[in-house]
């Protein structure tokens, strides 16, 4: 017989939001501070347009994060809007492997259905091979891959 998880998920509070920084810059290790530090804030007062959620440990302690979003915009691949969009989606290494992650996911989906969303999204960067594999493994589908480009006009 399966042990329960050592570990659960839990909808993201104000008083995450230094734990819930230290693991975003983990995942955006060159993103401004400052900028992420006032994304939370901004999530947590949008429930109806954003949804951040936390995997705790046994003593209460974020091991991972998932940030998710309505997206009535066009997003690649897609075909619905509104579209359930992974922003952002990590587990801290030495926890990975365990289904925490999927569990992330499965809390973001439930949400984004609970939106009327009957699709859900993510992007990852071309050289980001383990998130492709985690996206895969979750039974995301590879829609198309871009290339972006800038010019000062």
């Amino acid at each position: 017989m399966n042990a329960p998880p050592s570990w659960r998920i839990r909808a993201a509070c104000a008083e995450d939001a230094p734990d819930w920084l230290a693991l975003r810059a983990a995942l955006w290790p060159d993103e401004d501070a400052d900028s992420m530090q006032a994304d939370i804030p901004n999530m947590l007062t949008q429930p109806g347009r954003c949804a951040g959620f936390l995997a705790v440990d046994a003593t209460r302690r974020p091991i991972g994060f998932a940030e998710a979003t309505l997206r009535h915009d066009y997003v690649n691949g897609t075909e619905t809007s509104p579209v359930g969009f992974f922003e952002g989606w990590y587990v801290v290494p030495e926890h990975r492997g365990r289904g925490i992650g999927r569990a992330l996911l499965d809390a973001a989906e439930a949400w984004a259905r609970s939106h009327g969303c009957t699709e859900f999204a993510s992007d990852a960067l071309l050289d980001n091979r383990d998130s492709q594999r985690a996206h895969l493994a979750c039974g995301f589908a590879e829609t198309e891959r871009v290339v972006y480009f800038r010019k000062p006009v």
